[in-house]
């Protein structure tokens, strides 16, 4: 008889509902996917392994027996926040199309930065006819914060399409090619100068509210800033302030507070904010499904949990 997986998942119908006709084919023959409102209470009891997609750590907590969660997202801090610390290991998804797909649209809304596009939107709007000076790629610095798989994968497209990067995480990192910096001081020299600066780090205690108004008024002049990390990294009325009063020019921001972004935020109306629903690295549920399927049954056989997350750390 095939071992039961509960499926845990507070996302979209449409979203929930493509994973549980994906899931099942992809572990067929290992176990049998079943969503947690349909479990049983013996079943519950029952489970040493969940799927979860962005779920409700409070149904996580109602599999009383569970050794670890499989995370069909990287990102994973509600869990980690609101999950015992003694509870199931957490187990992020680390899919190499991930950084593929993150790395794209890094690149890609760079270089609507780097070519001016919203500028050149605006003047549409006005019927202007203005060409602004070009700069090249090799002329413009892009920096990357938080050097992760997305930020290297991020940094070294980056640099294969001629941009001078710079990179900045917590600790002490090494790539190459890329000028790598860490730490507070690390962080504002990196900003300073950034025409360009990306963020890509988790959301932790240590970096919720990291990019404030000292940290923005350390950016050059006429910098931009994109924010595919999480909301809450950065403080918004800072990011107002600095786009209205200097030094920054646009903001680009794929990741808010509360999401989706509630129609009466200011922010849809800012002319100097481009403003992306949460699309930046859509999870590729074909890879993504291999890859759980493959964790899944590796653990049925020999016991081996991949690699889980630091809860100090909380990633």
């Amino acid at each position: 008889m095939k071992p039961l997986i509960p499926f845990v998942s507070q996302s979209t119908s449409g979203d929930r509902l493509a994973w549980e006709e994906v899931l099942p084919g992809a572990l067929s023959g290992i176990a049998e996917i079943k969503p947690f409102a349909d479990l049983t209470d013996e079943e519950r009891r029952a489970a040493t392994v969940a799927i979860v997609a962005n779920p409700d750590p409070a149904e996580v907590a109602a599999l009383p027996n569970l050794t670890w969660v499989q995370s069909l997202w990287a990102g994973v801090e509600r869990l980690t926040a609101e999950l015992p610390e003694d509870g199931p290991l957490i187990v992020r998804l680390t899919d190499p199309q991930m950084a593929e797909t993150m790395s794209e649209a890094v690149l890609a809304w760079t270089l609507y930065l780097h070519r001016d596009m919203p500028r050149y939107m605006a003047q549409q709007r006005l019927k202007i006819w203005h060409e602004h000076h070009y700069l090249a790629a090799a002329d413009r610095t892009v920096g990357i914060l938080g050097l992760g798989n997305l930020g290297n994968a991020a940094a070294q497209r980056l640099r294969a399409n001629g941009f001078n990067v710079l990179g900045w995480s917590r600790s002490e990192k090494k790539l190459d090619g890329i000028s790598c910096h860490h730490g507070p001081e690390g962080l504002h020299a990196v900003l300073s100068r950034s025409d360009i600066a990306v963020l890509l780090m988790p959301l932790t205690d240590e970096t919720r509210g990291m990019i404030g108004a000292a940290e923005l008024q350390a950016c050059k002049q006429g910098a931009c800033l994109i924010n595919f990390a999480r909301g809450p990294i950065l403080d918004t009325q800072a990011l107002i302030a600095a786009l209205e009063d200097g030094p920054l020019d646009h903001a680009v921001l794929d990741v808010f507070e509360k999401e989706p972004l509630p129609a009466s935020d200011p922010l849809w109306q800012h002319e100097k904010v481009t403003v992306l629903p949460h699309v930046s690295a859509p999870t590729t549920r074909s890879t993504a499904s291999r890859i759980v399927a493959g964790n899944i049954e590796r653990y049925f056989a020999t016991g081996e949990i991949p690699p889980s997350v630091d809860r100090t750390r909380g990633y």
